[in-house]
């Protein structure tokens, strides 16, 4: 007879495996399409000036949404597939879109309230606002799915601006972390593989194992996650932490989310983990020399 727990384990296992495998063969795609004319827009030269595409990004997106929607509790498939299937396409308009020449200076959250202000929507905003408006939809979409939560009221209330929020933020700080080969991709997978454990673990399980299968390449700089890879799956990141038990643990997790995000309009995430010793080795590691 199948303990609960090995039938758990088999199953995310499972899901893990199948990411991984999606991932692989949009990798492959991905590498078809970057040989050809309409592989140029996804084309770009990274921080050490290699040629890589960000055409891996869509790659991880698709696999990690899905298998994350397979994954995930009975009332949070849906969600799970709003949550990452809206953020990787918003963000790969802004891979595109963000590249051209008028929106250069239109980076971070000042560079979009600039250009606001002078009556421009930037690329980086109608990402914002995509990411923003799925969070939302996400929050309304796990209403029901909340077990022993309050599911009207005031909790719901607090239940839903957490849901947003760690949707919407961790989705941006995945993105703002994806500046060095690999980096975005080990924070996914570190985050995901600490929170495998519970019913709501199988959500991440695929895009756990989609993040490892595309890490090589992202490390040996042949493609970059981008706006798309990162933001979906920093999307069912947040998701998941938005389903842990206990409003002051989410609560805290948003708070952080929150924080780390305005300090990054101020302070290099690259400069803080250069000068710390233990997070500048784990971000060298496999990393090609610049």
């Amino acid at each position: 007879m199948t303990r609960p727990a090995d039938a758990g384990a088999r199953r995310r296992a499972l899901l893990a495996l199948g990411g991984a495998a999606a991932a692989r063969l949009g990798l492959a795609a991905a590498a078809e399409l970057s040989a050809r004319p309409a592989g140029a827009p996804w084309r770009r030269t990274n921080y050490a000036g290699r040629p890589v595409t960000l055409l891996g990004g869509p790659a991880l997106a698709v696999a990690a949404t899905a298998t994350a929607a397979a994954g995930a509790p009975a009332g949070s498939r849906l969600a799970a597939a709003l949550a990452g299937g809206v953020s990787g396409l918003v963000g790969g308009y802004d891979d595109l879109a963000g590249a051209r020449p008028e929106q250069a200076r239109d980076k971070g959250l000042a560079g979009h309230l600039r250009a606001l202000r002078a009556g421009r929507v930037s690329a980086g905003a109608v990402k914002v606002a995509g990411i923003g408006a799925a969070a939302a939809g996400t929050a309304l979409l796990s209403a029901g799915g909340r077990g022993a939560r309050d599911t009207r009221g005031a909790g719901a209330l607090v239940d839903g601006v957490l849901t947003a929020g760690l949707v919407a933020g961790t989705a941006n700080l995945v993105n703002l972390l994806d500046l060095r080969p690999g980096r975005a991709a080990k924070a996914t997978a570190l985050l995901a593989g600490s929170t495998l454990g519970g019913p709501a673990g199988t959500l991440v399980a695929g895009p756990l194992g989609a993040t490892l299968a595309v890490l090589p390449a992202d490390l040996g700089e042949r493609v970059m996650l981008g706006d798309a890879g990162a933001n979906a799956v920093g999307a069912l990141l947040g998701l998941r932490l938005a389903q842990l038990t206990g409003r002051p643990i989410r609560t805290g997790l948003l708070a952080a989310v929150v924080a780390l995000t305005l300090a990054s309009e101020k302070v290099s995430f690259t400069k803080v983990i250069e000068a710390t010793p233990g997070l500048r080795e784990l971000d060298r590691l496999g990393r090609l020399p610049a």
